[in-house]
């Protein structure tokens, strides 16, 4: 209604007038959207009918892609829609797809998923692989930029802004998340699995950083936004109807889930030592790929944990570049397969 979107345009402009980025005194409006309910406007792939005060407008629409990709699987157009007015005399329409969510179906196996900085941890068909994010890269060069445009300047002033809002950091994370959480909750859909993940708790890259010194690995840790990929699986999981199992992440890098033995971590010289050994058996274990054997048996899965192999100190690492093109994660391990082969 009007009054809704008076009261949230005044208050969108409270919180920029206390942040300093309001550019008049009074909030002025630029532009105006109108929401429809479902009696103000009827659907047509020819033509679109509004009801105005007058009479009933019709429009012949223009679709985009995007729209049959949705149209196209089933997708029902939702009764509620908006449109707004702009130059030449020209309409923009924005429907709303919705569908009714498919239920849970009962698991046949577990996938489980440790994410990290710089990267996220699968099992696949019992076998761990690190797909790389370049959340560190990402991270740590959009803050130079951020440095080289505000160093000596105010941010309050008009071209730094402009210049600080034009950054796609989050854009780029986010696309990152979109497409990982795909290809993982496709995997599992696809061998009716459920997807086993770690119960954070609230604000945890705080509590991650209480202990670390380094203010850049504090920087990079903050802005990895664990919860938000953890969400993103979760919220394509319902989508395909993937169950999804959320377990204690505590001491999941550090216990040996043969031996229920500390692992020990020497120093490496890196951030964080990735390989340690279990104090009772004396195997090597990498960080991420304990973590995801951890997650298994928590889940209720006590299938064997194989003993002394490669893949539990040397995980096959799948670059960015790679599984961003990758239509499923077992093309991946298949491809690694080959190339171990042709070694």
């Amino acid at each position: 209604t009007a009054c809704e979107d008076a009261s949230e345009r005044l208050d969108s402009f409270e919180k920029l007038k206390r942040r300093g980025r309001s550019y008049t005194e009074k909030p002025s409006v630029r532009r105006v959207t109108i929401h429809l309910d479902d009696h103000l406007w009827k659907f047509n792939l020819d033509k679109i009918s509004i009801s105005t005060k007058r009479s009933r407008v019709f429009i012949s629409p223009t679709f985009p892609k995007i729209f049959w990709r949705y149209y196209n699987k089933g997708w029902l157009i939702a009764s509620e829609a908006r449109f707004k007015l702009l130059k030449g005399n020209v309409v923009e329409f924005y429907v709303i797809f919705k569908r009714d969510e498919p239920k849970p179906y009962e698991p046949k196996g577990f996938i489980p998923v440790d994410l990290n900085e710089d990267s996220v941890s699968v099992l696949v068909d019992g076998k761990p692989v690190l797909l790389e994010t370049n959340t560190k890269k990402i991270t740590l060069g959009y803050e130079y930029r951020r440095k080289a445009i505000t160093t000596g300047r105010s941010t309050k002033d008009r071209e730094v802004r402009r210049k600080l809002k034009r950054l796609r950091e989050r854009d780029k994370k986010v696309d990152i998340r979109r497409k990982l959480a795909k290809l993982i909750v496709k995997e599992a859909f696809e061998s009716r699995s459920a997807i086993v993940l770690e119960d954070l708790p609230r604000r945890t890259p705080e509590h991650m950083i209480k202990d670390v010194k380094d203010k850049q690995l504090r920087l990079r840790i903050y802005r990895s936004a664990f919860s938000s990929m953890k969400n993103a699986i979760i919220e394509k999981a319902r989508e395909f109807g993937v169950p999804v199992v959320l377990v204690n992440p505590s001491y999941t890098s550090s216990t040996c889930p043969i031996h229920g033995a500390k692992i020990v971590y020497q120093p490496d010289g890196g951030d964080a030592p990735r390989v340690g050994v279990c104090e009772k058996g004396k195997e090597k274990w990498h960080r991420d790929v304990v973590a995801l054997y951890n997650l298994r048996k928590r889940a209720g899965d006590v299938s064997p944990v194989p003993l002394g192999s490669k893949e539990s100190h040397d995980p096959p690492t799948v670059k960015f570049g790679r599984w961003l093109r990758a239509k499923s994660l077992h093309s991946i391990m298949n491809e690694h397969k080959m190339i171990e082969m042709k070694v």
